[in-house]
């Protein structure tokens, strides 16, 4: 499981005419400057003719070039801090833009631990976010500076990371009337928020997501926060041992679940998880564990730092064809050695939000969907996510190929920056035209309804990949 990684745009009014200022000087010295330049060159060779040419100073007129350009690019380099004016938080802490580091004369990066306080002051459009410091200093943000958008994820980031800073009834007051600002609803209490969101999504089950610092193993495992729920099921971060930091995939059955399919899920989920634990390749997140506890079946996985590809792609938007086939081949190469085990694993969840992009730049595969499929098995409620679902898993029979179906679909999200229709062909090129013809159609191929239709196996999918990743590339 990914935790967000965020890199806000903060531009606050008050400082609207130095970031004018700044952009208009990058223009001037990087766009002008070399256009004047140039053209004062070209007429200086007109007028000249081939008497440069013989000229004694010629030598000195290329060693001026060349001190140009090496000013050029060293300005480039230097001056991309002030363009890129960014808050960025993670589960770590906040790194601050250099000229907020400043004017509070406190350093760049600040860890959660020492943000005591959070809160919102001011009135109405002129508000300000304000943290304090156990140094007794405090750091404060002008609320007009950031994207709406991005101010909520800003928030909602603090809140589950910052879990020992305190955070003030009007910062949780602000932050429910932004949400519901950005969700065009009207306003309402926090409270009523959250208890219509806990009926959204377990309707009138009696599931309860585990509290932090709640132990689990006689011990062994504590429940640090909560990473995602929905459904029957939950994800949390765990501390082990005090130690290493893991991540635990809990998945509940209701009691009024047929005792008879109930038994063969779970003989169905023991027996697949044994074969996840023994698992070892570079691209697939490790499963160490799997156990039930008090009715609620748990597996132990490996925590990964670094960000999924839907919040890159919302970040960053579509991504390159060239970029996109490469991940296409880490992922394939990981389902080639999945589907070539004995017998197959068939991961069952492969989408957007279940590949991570670690912090070494490589993709990793995580949150297996076999507790997925034993609570589909246990509950006839289907579970996952349908854009991404092969038409053959949706009647319960996943193949191999139920597989290639979504990374079809998931490539088809990289490409365009949307989710695919369900139980479709998915063409990427009628969203975004430019994309190659050889990549377009493998992405219906391997979204293709039915099997026959589709590539037949993640090693003949690596050779198409290879082919197209040629084509593109040249």
């Amino acid at each position: 499981m990914a935790e967000l990684q965020l890199a806000v745009r903060y531009r606050p009014t008050r400082l609207k005419r130095l970031f004018s200022f700044i952009d208009l000087i990058r223009w001037c010295w990087l766009v002008v400057l070399p256009c004047v330049f140039f053209a004062g060159a070209g007429l200086y060779l007109i007028v000249n003719g081939l008497q440069l040419v013989i000229d004694e100073n010629l030598w000195n007129a290329v060693a001026l070039v060349f001190v140009y350009f090496a000013v050029l690019h060293i300005s480039a380099v230097l001056t991309r801090p002030l363009k890129d004016f960014y808050v960025k938080v993670s589960k770590d802490g906040m790194i601050l833009p250099w000229l907020i580091s400043l004017r509070y004369l406190t350093r760049t990066n600040l860890i959660w631990q020492e943000v005591t306080e959070s809160t919102i002051i001011g009135v109405a459009g002129s508000e300000r976010l304000v943290f304090a410091l156990d140094s007794g200093r405090r750091v404060a943000f002008d609320v007009s500076g950031f994207h709406k958008e991005e101010l909520e994820q800003l928030l909602l980031g603090t809140e589950l990371w910052s879990t020992h800073t305190r955070r003030t009834a009007e910062l949780i007051d602000y932050q429910a009337q932004l949400q519901n600002e950005m969700r065009g609803i009207e306003r309402q209490s926090y409270t009523q928020m959250w208890e219509d969101e806990l009926s959204r999504r377990f309707r009138s089950t009696t599931f309860l997501p585990l509290d932090p610092e709640h132990k689990l193993q006689g011990g062994r495992l504590t429940v640090v926060r909560q990473l995602a729920f929905g459904g029957l099921s939950a994800i949390y971060l765990v501390q082990r041992d005090q130690q290493d930091l893991y991540v635990l995939k809990e998945a509940v059955v209701p009691g009024n679940a047929d005792p008879a399919i109930r038994r063969e899920a779970e003989k169905h989920l023991s027996r697949e998880s044994q074969l996840l634990c023994t698992l070892s390749h570079q691209s697939i997140a490790k499963v160490f564990d799997y156990f039930v506890e008090d009715t609620r079946t748990y597996l132990l996985l490996e925590y990964i730092n670094g960000q999924d590809l839907r919040q890159f792609v919302r970040q960053h938007g579509p991504q390159r064809a060239d970029k996109v086939t490469a991940w296409a081949i880490e992922i394939a190469e990981a389902l080639m050695y999945l589907h070539s085990r004995q017998p197959p694993i068939i991961h069952r969840d492969l989408t957007p939000d279940n590949i991570v992009l670690d912090n070494k730049g490589s993709l990793m595969i995580i949150d297996f969907g076999a507790a997925n499929e034993f609570l589909g098995t246990a509950t006839g409620t289907l579970i996952g996510k349908q854009a991404y679902i092969a038409p053959e898993q949706l009647r319960g029979k996943a193949v191999c190929q139920s597989d290639l179906y979504a990374l079809g679909a998931t490539l088809f999200f990289l490409l365009t920056g949307r989710d695919p229709i369900p139980l479709t062909s998915s063409s990427p090129q009628t969203v975004v035209p430019e994309i190659p013809a050889v990549l377009d159609t493998l992405v219906c191929e391997l979204t293709a309804m039915e099997t026959v239709n589709r590539i037949a196996d993640a090693e003949k999918l690596l050779m198409r990949l290879t082919d197209v990743s040629l084509t593109i590339n040249h």
